[in-house]
């Protein structure tokens, strides 16, 4: 990314501390409260979850780090305007578990909003934690200042025993780049209330890779694959979800070249490898990287409609491709998946809120009538 060098320069110049914070492989989120908490006392059934990336609340602002825009920054008017919508919209769906990623609760580029206290307080949900995945005190490049973003589970009912699980960082990338760029988790959560039989229900939120160019998607799934695989070892229930930046298996269609910018250079349009994102193979890349979860658990999107235009989830933040063609969304990404069954029917793909992030929320209800 064009900030690493300035900043590099910014902290050599002033003799100052690193900017960047780093974290151990396991650690503890963020704990949040709302400050009135509703009442929760009766556990609902079926339980309902929802997942989302609400894209720092800035809706589909051309942003110069991944929509071929020239914005760095939104204004604080606006973020409350989306949030607030983003509030009004899991108010509407009425889940009891929610995954969000890229949450911002100290950034300038949303104006300083702490959008995970923001979303307890504007709606029916009591609790939350937070683990940040990119923490920068200060990012000189075009005003961007300080950055904290990551991925929060929110929750009707207490939340205890929260971890903050650190993925592996991208190995095609130098050190200096390295050392700046996003540090991805997954955070996961157990939540009391929601116990069945003897049985602890945790919460599982990932916000895996979107861009590299080696084995790190992979990586990040198997982990995630990982840490589901040792909750139903235990004995216990998982509700699991998240933007996984992967297509679903049987895609055919390279979004890594669908994506480049109109503006990028000949270089880059013509190189084999083609930019960020190329791990793309139709054989035996990122189509099939989601096999063993479909394999092993169920899904809230049941795998002969996951391809289907109606579960699309993303979309190009400007809602236009590099042919200038206007689109509302054009793959899947993001996923529910539980060693519970859900209830027929329930996953939903609530593409009507477009206009709220580049990314589209999928929910679904667990039944535990039968496991």
């Amino acid at each position: 990314m064009k900030f690493f060098f300035p900043l590099i320069l910014a902290i050599l110049a002033s003799g100052c501390e690193p900017f960047v914070k780093t974290f151990p492989d396991i650690s503890e989120p963020i704990m949040y409260q709302a400050e009135y908490l509703q009442n929760s006392q009766y556990r609902a059934n079926p339980v309902k979850v929802v997942t989302w990336n609400i894209r720092f609340g800035s809706g589909r602002l051309e942003w110069f780090l991944d929509s071929c825009g020239e914005r760095a920054l939104a204004d604080y008017d606006s973020i409350e305007i989306i949030i607030q919508n983003i509030a009004d919209t899991l108010n509407s769906i009425n889940a009891d578990i929610v995954l969000l990623q890229e949450v911002d609760i100290q950034s300038k580029r949303s104006g300083y909003l702490d959008q995970v206290q923001f979303l307890l307080d504007h709606t029916y949900l009591n609790y939350g934690a937070y683990a940040s995945m990119s923490e920068v005190d200060f990012v000189p490049t075009d005003g961007l200042g300080r950055i904290n973003t990551g991925n929060a589970i929110l929750s009707k009912y207490p939340i205890t025993d929260a971890e903050r699980i650190q993925l592996r960082l991208r190995t095609d990338q130098d050190a200096l780049v390295k050392y700046f760029y996003a540090r991805r988790n997954i955070i996961k959560v157990n939540i009391p209330s929601l116990e069945h039989n003897g049985k602890k229900l945790f919460a599982v939120n990932i916000h895996a890779t979107a861009f590299a160019t080696d084995d790190t998607k992979e990586r990040h799934i198997e982990k995630y694959i990982e840490v589901l695989g040792e909750i139903s070892n235990d004995g216990d229930l998982f509700i699991a979800g998240g933007d996984l930046n992967s297509v679903p298996p049987g895609s055919n269609i390279d979004f890594c070249l669908q994506d480049l910018c109109p503006t990028d250079s000949d270089s880059i349009k013509n190189h084999l490898k083609h930019k960020e994102g190329s791990y793309f193979n139709n054989f035996n890349g990122e189509p099939t990287l989601l096999m063993p979860l479909y394999n092993l658990y169920q899904s809230a999107i049941q795998s002969d409609l996951f391809n289907l235009p109606i579960h699309f989830t993303h979309a190009p933040s400007t809602n236009v491709d590099r042919n200038g063609n206007l689109t509302k969304y054009d793959r899947k990404l993001d996923y529910l998946f539980s060693n519970i069954n859900f209830k027929p029917g329930s996953g939903t793909t609530h593409q009507r809120c477009w206009k709220l992030s580049d990314h589209m929320p999928v929910s679904a209800s667990l039944t535990f009538e039968r496991e």
